[in-house]
């Protein structure tokens, strides 16, 4: 029998992680103000009523993929209503079957988020505890499995994950600023190790609402927390990163100077003219050059009508996000558990099938 020698035992344990880094089969790239996958454009040739397709990135908000919460005093709102319990294992589960179904009608694109965002849809206060980052900046082992068994199915569907790290309503968990780049510099080692090419890091969820609680997470500084992960490569590859504003906003030079795409969202945008607007003005902002605009969040539909804020995005040549906060009941919407992750209702069914005929799908 060979000796087994500790450089042989170091060789072994690596191993795994070199397979996986191997196998990574989608990679994101951007060029100028397109996306590409795996060296060629999104929806390639593909053109929708005269607007330009390829290139885009359509994508929803799927941001309680690893939700999971912490607080036994909130747990029981997110029952399943047929066990009368909550099961983060079935959520992510269940997440993960969805997938080749969303992919079918041509969503490349989704949003899940370390610290979830409001399981109620819209919170004034937000008393569970959801967030997969400690007080201390570590990253919480059972919310990463979770994240890398969806991060590992998108990679083989060709899919690409937005990742954001912090949310408002939980940000207040890490404990100072300190914690808080400690939190970037894990997530991001976290992502870099495991080689995931299918990334898009979003570093926080609408860096200008005003619940945030650490400074650095606010607008005038959140350039820094972008530079942090633009600075962090394995062998000259590093992750294309930014942060997105709440709706409405348009982005400030400092980040549109700082990131590799802008995301903005549409949330209280009923006009689609806004939208298309809103599209303009950022790309007037200081600093701004050819690089992609995505919208990741738009909680309005009128799928059915000619004028919508789908439309109005993609006729700028931006990428467009679907945002259904919908209810907590297990028959609507992606965004309050427990969720019913298929396109069960009527609003999911228009959105998907707008998206196939856009997609060509």
């Amino acid at each position: 029998m060979p000796m087994i020698t500790r450089r042989t035992l170091l060789h072994m344990a690596a191993a795994p992680t070199m397979l996986t880094a191997a196998a990574r089969k989608t990679e994101v790239a951007i060029r100028g103000d397109q996306f590409f996958i795996n060296g060629q454009p999104t929806y390639k040739g593909r053109s929708y009523q005269g607007h330009k397709i390829e290139g885009l990135l359509m994508n929803s908000r799927m941001v309680q993929a690893t939700f999971d919460d912490k607080n036994p005093q909130t747990v029981a709102k997110w029952a399943y209503p047929d066990t009368k319990k909550w099961d983060a294992e079935r959520n992510v589960r269940e997440f993960l079957a969805a997938m080749p179904v969303w992919r079918q009608h041509g969503l490349l694109s989704f949003t899940v988020n370390l610290q979830g965002g409001s399981p109620e849809g819209y919170s004034k206060s937000q008393s569970w505890h959801t967030s997969g980052i400690a007080a201390d900046g570590s990253l919480l082992p059972d919310v990463m499995k979770r994240l890398e068994r969806i991060l590992n199915r998108a990679d083989e569907l060709g899919m690409v994950v937005i990742v954001g790290y912090f949310y408002f309503g939980q940000d207040q968990v890490v404990k100072d600023e300190a914690g808080i780049r400690r939190a970037v510099t894990n997530a991001t080692n976290w992502l870099l190790d495991r080689d995931y090419r299918n990334i898009l890091v979003e570093v926080n969820n609408e860096t200008n609402v005003k619940a945030y609680d650490h400074e650095i997470l606010k607008p005038a500084r959140i350039h820094e927390l972008i530079e942090l992960v633009k600075g962090m490569n394995r062998k000259g590859r590093r992750l294309l990163t930014g942060t997105s504003y709440g709706g409405n906003a348009i982005p400030l030079p400092n980040v549109v100077k700082s990131s590799d795409f802008l995301l903005v969202h549409g949330n209280g945008v009923k006009d689609p003219k806004r939208i298309a607007e809103m599209v303009r003005l950022t790309r007037a902002v200081q600093g701004y050059r050819p690089m992609p605009i995505l919208f990741n969040e738009d909680d309005h539909f009128d799928f059915d009508k000619p004028e919508n804020n789908m439309m109005a995005a993609i006729s700028q040549y931006a990428s467009w996000g679907y945002f259904d906060p919908g209810a907590s009941d297990y028959s609507d919407g992606y965004q309050c558990p427990p969720v019913n992750w298929g396109i069960n209702t009527e609003r999911k069914k228009s959105f998907f099938n707008l998206l196939r005929q856009v997609t060509g799908s």
